[in-house]
């Protein structure tokens, strides 16, 4: 059999849905764009991609004996259009990724099951990648055949539509490459049309700083007064725009268990997530992306979504959350009040509250 054939019986039968070959060369384009959005900022707070920025841009520097790249993908694709979750107030919406076992864990656990069969069968060397690492996955994505990456600067699959997790294999083995695929966007701009916060400055082009899923997730800050009402109940991450591309008429439910979504996070109470305290956090969250942002950021996320419940059974729960410790959940319960409560019922429990030593964004938000 030949070594490609044999790869990809290997990545099936370890459970991957898509595999291809590529090179390390002709990212040049990819890594002008790169460049220019950390130029721009528009990165924001995720300096780890400036630490390693050269590595990221050029597969030959991360590893110079780099001489193929085989992409593995698998599919995550769910039963339902995330879409319908915004109807649903009174619970969080999470992203699809993260409703099931953390990716990372599975996808590279199976990327090591592949790499040692080619290291043992070809004696070559490998080493394998997934997500954290300094890898431009989705432009190698698109360079294989994988996909293409789309005007939300996703990859975007005509057979799975958005919902691909990305894993590779950097190899000294060289194995010819398949073609890259060809951009199927069109005149399409759906991903730009349906983004609540105007995230995407132009097609292929995301300000992170303004998209809901940098907010919700990597942003260890105050939220912008502008972003909340658009978050909704957008708890952690967003799917708006890998949710709404037309190529999704293709996607399929993924049939790997470890990414069913856990009973307790399919329709998650937002009352139930707001009571949770550290340890119920790292128990509910245990084996899952959501358990690294820690609680405090995670309940900064849930006082915003029942602030936009437009319902009052919430507002004895969210005064129990003016004596939390974290100012960021305190700031926005006292947000999520004001949205709740009439202009008398506020100012009674302002009148009320003590203000704790540098509560200075708290205290703001009392006197918007």
């Amino acid at each position: 059999m030949p070594i490609k054939k044999e790869i990809e019986k290997w990545a099936k039968d370890a459970g991957f849905d898509v595999v291809r070959i590529t090179d390390p060369s002709g990212l040049e384009i990819n890594a002008a764009y790169f460049d220019n959005f950390l130029e721009n900022n528009h990165h924001g707070e995720m300096k780890w991609l400036e630490e390693k920025a050269d590595r990221r841009k050029d597969p030959l520097t991360l590893w110079p004996d780099t001489k193929s790249i085989i992409m593995l993908a698998k599919n995550y694709g769910p039963s339902s259009n995330p879409l319908e979750m915004l109807d649903k107030k009174e619970m969080g919406n999470i992203s699809v990724y993260a409703l099931g076992k953390d990716y990372h864990d599975i996808v590279k656990k199976r990327l090591k099951q592949v790499a040692r069969q080619i290291h043992r069968e070809f004696d070559a060397e490998v080493k394998v990648f997934v997500d954290t690492a300094p890898v431009m996955e989705k432009p190698l994505a698109a360079k294989a055949g994988i996909g293409w990456q789309g005007k939300h600067t996703n990859l975007v699959s005509k057979e799975f539509g958005s919902w691909l997790f990305l894993g590779s294999i950097f190899t000294t083995l060289e194995i010819d490459p398949d073609p890259p695929e060809i951009d199927h966007c069109g005149s399409c701009q759906s991903c730009h049309d349906i983004c609540p916060t105007n995230a995407f400055i132009a097609p292929y082009k995301l300000d992170a700083r303004r998209c809901i899923s940098y907010l919700t997730i990597e942003y260890k800050g105050h939220i912008d007064r502008e972003f909340r009402k658009p978050m909704a109940n957008r708890i952690y991450g967003c799917d708006d725009c890998l949710a709404i591309c037309p190529w999704n008429k293709f996607a399929q439910q993924t049939s790997e268990l470890n990414f069913q979504p856990r009973i307790e996070l399919e329709y998650p109470r937002l009352d139930d997530l707001a009571k949770l305290n550290d340890e119920e956090f790292r128990k509910v969250f245990s084996g899952s992306p959501i358990k690294r942002i820690g609680r405090n950021y995670f309940l900064r996320n849930v006082m915003i979504a029942i602030g936009n419940s437009e319902d009052k059974k919430f507002i004895p729960l969210l005064k129990t959350k003016l004596k939390e410790d974290s100012p960021h959940i305190r700031a926005m319960a006292v947000w999520a009040l004001n949205e709740l409560c009439n202009y008398e019922e506020f100012n009674n429990i302002k009148n009320k509250y003590e203000p704790h030593e540098e509560d200075s964004n708290v205290l703001t938000e009392w006197n918007a």
